[in-house]
C-alpha cells in the first residue's frame, strides 16, 4: 500500500483519499496499484458498501506524475494505472466522489465511472490530452459524449481548458457544489446513507443504469489505450512533454 493512499472503513463506507499534497496528488504507480487494491478488497468485502474517493480541500488531483509516468512501460496491460482503470470501470457497489481543487487529466476521466460526484466550489476539470499530443483514455471518448452531448465533449477534449465547478454541474458530470470546507462532509453524509440502504438493490439498480455501455467500456478502453501507446512515441508528443518541462509553448507548427 502507497503511503499516499490512505484508506480508511467505517460505517460501510471506504474511503480512498489521494494524500500527496507537496506533488498536487500526482498519481504514481505505487498509488495507481494501492487504489486498485482498495477497489478490490471493496468488491471482495461486505463490509464495504460503498466507495468514496477523494483529496484535499486544496486539490483532487493534478493527474499522472509526468516523470514517473513516462518511465514506464507504456504498453503493459497490467500496469497499475490500467488495472485502476478496469477496476473502477467494473466496480459494482456504488462510487462516490469529493473534488475540490485541480482535477487533471485521469482526475476528470475517473469520474466519469463514479455514480456520485460532488464538487468543492474551487474545483477545476480538465481533460489536457490534445494538449499533450496524446487522446482520450478510461473510456472517456465513450462516456464524456453520452453525458454531456458530442458537441461540449468535443469541446472539452479537443481545446483542454479548464472548467468550473458550476460548469461541470450545470453539464451534469457533479451533482452538486459545496463550500471546500463542507465538501467531505457533504459526501460522506451522502455516502453513509447510501450504505444504509439495501446492499443488493443498490448493485442491481447500478448493473442496470451502466448495462448499455457495459461491454463497450472495456473494448474502448484498449482502443484507446493502443492509440493513447502510439501516441506517446510520437514527435508531437516528444515536444509537448518538452515544453512542458521547459515550461514553454509548444511548437506543432512542423508537424502533420
Amino acid at each position: 500500500m502507497s503511503e499516499n493512499i490512505i484508506t480508511e472503513l467505517k460505517d460501510g463506507v471506504l474511503r480512498i483519499e489521494m494524500r500527496r499534497p507537496e506533488k498536487k496528488n500526482a498519481l504514481t504507480g505505487p498509488m495507481y496499484a494501492a487504489m486498485a487494491d482498495a477497489l478490490e478488497r471493496a468488491a471482495r468485502e461486505d463490509a464495504v458498501r460503498v466507495v468514496l474517493i477523494h483529496g484535499q480541500p486544496e486539490v483532487f488531483t493534478a493527474g499522472n506524475d509526468l516523470a514517473d509516468f513516462l518511465n514506464g512501460p507504456t504498453n503493459d496491460p497490467n500496469r497499475p494505472v490500467f488495472r485502476f482503470l478496469r477496476n473502477i470501470a467494473a466496480a459494482e457497489k456504488p462510487l462516490v466522489a469529493a473534488v475540490a481543487g485541480n482535477a487533471v487529466g485521469v482526475g476528470t476521466t475517473m469520474l466519469l465511472h463514479c455514480d456520485l460526484v460532488y464538487a468543492g466550489e474551487s474545483a477545476r476539470f480538465q481533460l489536457p490530452f490534445v494538449n499533450l499530443a496524446l487522446c482520450p483514455e478510461a473510456a472517456s471518448s465513450l462516456l464524456l459524449p453520452r453525458l454531456v452531448g458530442h458537441p461540449r465533449a468535443a469541446e472539452l477534449l479537443f481545446f483542454g481548458e479548464p472548467f468550473g465547478a458550476a460548469k461541470a454541474h450545470e453539464m451534469g458530470l457533479a451533482n452538486a457544489i459545496h463550500p471546500d470546507a463542507a465538501l467531505l462532509d457533504a459526501a460522506l453524509e451522502r455516502a453513509r446513507k447510501l450504505a444504509t440502504l439495501p446492499a443488493a438493490s443498490l448493485r442491481e439498480t447500478k448493473r442496470l443504469l451502466k448495462q448499455s455501455v457495459a461491454a463497450l467500456v472495456p473494448q474502448v478502453m484498449q482502443a484507446e489505450g493502443e492509440i493513447f501507446t502510439r501516441q506517446l512515441a510520437s514527435p508531437e508528443a516528444k515536444e509537448a512533454f518538452s515544453a512542458f518541462l521547459e515550461k514553454r509553448k509548444p511548437d506543432f507548427s512542423r508537424f502533420r
